[in-house]
């Protein structure tokens, strides 16, 4: 039998904590057809608060060092603030949505990174994303908003990256639905010159992905975003969609496929 599509977008800081483009946001995936998932962040306004607070943010690597202060703030931030106002703005544009962490319904287990070279603090690693209780939810019309949060199931809250949130999650529900996942972000997609925004690769299969990345067109940030997308075809994941946070309609940005006949 075939699966039914499940869509899950999975949208950055930048977007969430800008009104306008936050609203866009809201519009765009409200019209995807179908069921769906939203994955948000919102390290910025995490950052923004605790400054108010007069918390300092430390970040290694573009990774937000995460102690007992900080894990405070971001708790009430993504959990918070962020979830429920996107939830609220769902609602206005007719979805039934419900705001989760991934300690609600133990749906999102993770364990404490351990200490290597830097200590994260309260940084957590997904260990088991529960598809089967999300797709109580889904299967029920109801959209779920994830939160950039887990748990390690002895009590503790744990900061955990919104990709891995999205990653995780796409590839937990792949044993039941027909699985897209977009990551949506500032560019128009991957670019094969980084100095033309419009120099969009329309698709990447795995072997232009081991070309890419030897010839230096893929490096930085965007090589570990690639990684995540093949990892979540590996574990089922039908596509990945790299996009404009405007453009979150499939058919545009750079589609990410197994092959050219997937």
């Amino acid at each position: 039998m075939e699966k039914q599509k499940v869509t899950v977008v999975k949208v950055g800081g930048a977007v969430v904590e800008n009104d306008l483009s936050l609203n866009q946001l809201i519009s765009n995936f409200s019209r995807i057809g179908g069921r769906k998932v939203l994955v948000h962040g919102g390290g910025r306004r995490a950052t923004s608060i605790a400054k108010q607070l007069g918390i300092e943010s430390k970040m290694v690597n573009g990774r937000r060092i995460t102690d007992e202060a900080m894990l405070n703030v971001v708790t009430m931030v993504y959990g918070g603030l962020v979830n429920k106002n996107i939830v609220a703005r769902l609602q206005a544009n007719g979805v039934d949505a419900l705001g989760l962490t991934g300690a609600d319904i133990n749906v999102i287990l993770s364990h404490k990174r351990p200490v290597k070279d830097v200590d994260y603090g309260f940084v957590g690693d997904v260990e088991r994303t529960d598809g089967d209780k999300l797709r109580f939810f889904i299967d029920n019309g109801i959209t779920p908003v994830m939160a950039p949060l887990t748990h390690d199931g002895k009590g503790s809250i744990l900061n955990t990256n919104a990709d891995t949130i999205a990653c995780e999650t796409a590839k937990a529900l792949a044993k039941y639905y027909d699985v897209t996942l977009i990551f949506c972000f500032e560019k128009k997609g991957v670019l094969s010159n980084p100095d033309d925004d419009n120099s969009v690769i329309p698709i990447i299969t795995r072997q232009d992905f081991s070309r890419l990345v030897a010839d230096g067109t893929v490096n930085g940030g965007m090589l570990p975003k690639l990684e995540n997308a093949f990892d979540a075809l590996n574990a089922g994941v039908g596509k990945v969609n790299i996009t404009l946070a405007t453009a979150i309609d499939g058919q545009h940005g750079t589609l990410i496929v197994e092959s050219e006949n997937r």
